[in-house]
């Protein structure tokens, strides 16, 4: 476990340590929809010792389809602008809180390489959506590095977004 918590940076777990504490404080859960990270925030929430008392769940939907059945993702809006757009990480974010009860609700859809980018969605774009009780947020952000580095990256800006947002 030790070696898998080491992939995590001293700076996300220092966020995720920061956004349990801001959690706590206010009362409030959170829950998680990735699709790039595949978990990876949760992950990081997760490492956090205590982190069951503010952490609802997590759903990894790295498909259309599992965004769709798990999240309420409609098809329309897949269709329309894809996995990776502001109007899918809306709908992940929303979707997720609600089904899990939580006052937050984070999620993440992206292309992290190194294939399947595009001229409009190059490798390294990256949609987040943040649901703070009740009110829907939502980011763009292109990383550059390997696969890695953008997943690392994109977590640490979920988890700093997060806990930016909710103050």
């Amino acid at each position: 476990m030790e070696h898998i918590r080491s992939m995590l940076t001293e700076s996300i777990d220092l966020l995720a340590h920061q956004l349990g504490q801001q959690l706590t404080q206010k009362g409030w859960t959170i829950s998680c929809a990735e699709s790039c990270t595949g978990g990876g925030v949760a992950f990081a929430i997760t490492s956090i010792a205590g982190s069951s008392q503010w952490f609802k769940q997590s759903f990894v939907t790295y498909s259309n389809e599992a965004k769709q059945s798990l999240l309420g993702v409609r098809q329309e809006v897949l269709i329309s602008f894809g996995a990776v757009s502001a109007q899918t990480v809306e709908q992940m974010a929303s979707g997720c809180a609600q089904k899990s009860q939580a006052e937050v609700g984070v999620s993440v859809s992206g292309i992290a390489g190194p294939d399947g980018g595009s001229e409009d969605k190059p490798v390294g774009l990256v949609w987040f959506g943040f649901y703070i009780n009740g009110e829907i947020f939502t980011e763009k952000q292109i990383f550059s590095g390997d696969r890695h580095q953008v997943r690392l990256q994109a977590i640490e800006f979920a988890l700093q977004q997060t806990s930016h947002r909710i103050g």
